[in-house]
This record gives C-alpha cells, structure tokens and sequence, in this order.
C-alpha cells in the first residue's frame, strides 16, 4: 500500500512507455516487503536538469536511465563509481542525502549472467561486435573479470577514430590487451572469431531483421567450445544465436543482461539482492506473451 513512507523510484528516458523496469523492481520490491513503487517517467531532453532537480528537492531515492541520458547526465551529477567514470556514462542513479551518485550496471550485467549460468570468465578471450553505448559498458566491465584479452569490431564510420581513442585511455588502467578492429576487415574478423572463447553481439542486428552481426560463413566456423551472446532477449532467439547454436556452441540471450543489471541496481539502492528466479520467470513470460517482432531480410 502506497503511504507517506513509500520510498520513489523510477526509469527516465525518452521515450519510457515501453520499460521492462517496473515490473522487474515492483516485483522486487513486493518479495521483500519493502514500501517502495517503482515508475517510468518519459522525459523531454531538454528538461533532464530540472528532472535531477526535481529528484533532490523530492527525495526520489534512485532512478534508472537510458536514451538519450546515459551520458549527458554526468555532469549534472555529484559522484560517479568507477565503472561509470571509466565509459563517461551511467544508467543507475542513487540520491543519498540530495547527492546524486551514478553507477553503469549494464556491462557488469552480462558477466554476472554469465558467471551465474556457470561460465569462467578469467583468462578468457572475448571479441565485442559493436562500440555503442552497450558495447563500451561491456568492454569496460570485461576488464574487472581478469579476462584474456577483449577485441572489439566497430565500423570504420565517423565514431570509429573516437572509439579508438577511448580505447587508447582504458589501456591505461588495465594490463588486459585491448584492440579495435574495423568491421570491414572479414579475414581478420573470422581469425578472432574462430579463436576467442566469447562472442558479444552489443549491436541491434537481428532485433527487427533476419540479419546478423557476423558473417553466415563465419558462424560456420564457430566450435562447440565457444560461448555466443546476444545483448538482444526479443526475439529470445535471434538469427545470430540460433546459427550458432546448430554449430553446439553455448548460447545466451539478453533476458539475463536486462535481468542482471536491474539487479545490480537494485542492490546499489536497497542492500538486498533481487530475486532472481523470480523476477526471470515473470519476465520471460510477458516477453513470450508479446506479439513476435515481423523480421524483414
């Protein structure tokens, strides 16, 4: 029951309608009998500093981000953790005290779902398929994980030569080899396929059609030793992860990466840990329940 004593929390984006966030954070809440309602607030860009003023002078406990904020927000904040000051960007905010504290959770998300299915991460050799907001939060987290080396294809587009030079910035915290490559260079794309332990498709091909992030050829040539993701969980079986699959490689969809960050945030708010199956179960079946997305060639 909603009371003077409910605690506010909520998911800001432009749009916002569509969050899975509610249901995953109430459902959480609700399991620990905690007296706090979660909201999805559709927020116009240009009001995002007065939507932080509002989250101070109103006591709003913390607040999810995504499109357009994830990085625009920084500078209106008072604290970042580490993992957000290393990608400049956040998708969870905490208010302690009328200090609001950003943390990025959506890359550490992918290895927490990993490690939780029972994958060993260090010394692992991972290639990311793209460099966008979700890649670099995965490439950023990859380097807490004690992993081999992280390889990341991009297009050699206008965004390539800054990618680079973030790149260039993050080696200079970590001992893990780093490398960019260009998403053109098909021969060396299909040597770090065949030879890396992980792939990550942090691009939305495959989302709304049959395409995918590599080359058919290529995933061919995948072995049965090697682990696929997908950062995408609708479809829960994308045309990328069933290829790959046929090839008996592990498998996953983003359902855990969605499922895992909302977690690592809820614990950055409350203390207490999601309820994972839970939360897993209800989640899988509202995206089931949902009309399939028509693939186009």
């Amino acid at each position: 029951m909603i009371d003077g004593q409910t605690a506010l929390f909520g998911f800001i984006a432009h749009p916002a309608k569509h969050s899975r966030s509610p249901r995953m954070h109430n459902l959480s809440f609700d399991y620990w009998g905690l007296n706090a309602r979660y909201l999805a607030f559709d927020v116009a860009p240009d009001q995002l500093a007065g939507t932080l003023a509002g989250i101070r002078s109103m006591g709003i406990a913390g607040v999810n981000l995504s499109m357009p904020f994830k990085q625009t927000v920084v500078p209106l904040l008072d604290g970042l953790t580490a993992r957000a000051q290393r990608i400049q960007a956040v998708n969870t905010i905490k208010n302690e005290a009328g200090k609001l504290i950003g943390d990025s959770t959506d890359g550490a998300g992918v290895f927490q779902d990993l490690q939780h299915q029972g994958m060993r991460l260090t010394n692992q050799h991972i290639m990311v398929l793209g460099a966008g907001g979700a890649g670099k939060a995965i490439i950023a987290a990859a380097l807490d994980y004690n992993v081999a080396s992280v390889t990341v294809f991009k297009r050699h587009n206008e965004r390539y030569a800054g990618v680079q030079q973030w790149l260039d910035q993050l080696r200079t915290t970590t001992t893990v080899p780093l490398k960019l490559c260009a998403y053109e260079d098909q021969q060396r794309m299909q040597q770090i396929a065949c030879t890396s332990d992980l792939i990550i498709n942090a691009t939305n091909i495959g989302m709304t059609t049959a395409g995918t992030p590599l080359p058919s050829a290529i995933i061919r040539q995948l072995r049965s030793q090697q682990t696929v993701y997908d950062v995408i969980y609708q479809p829960l079986e994308t045309t990328f992860l069933r290829l790959a699959r046929q090839q008996g490689c592990a498998t996953h969809n983003g359902l855990g990466m969605l499922i895992w960050q909302g977690a690592l945030a809820f614990e950055f708010w409350t203390g207490k840990p999601m309820p994972i199956q839970q939360v897993r179960q209800d989640m899988l079946a509202s995206i089931q329940a949902l009309p399939p997305i028509a693939a186009q060639a």
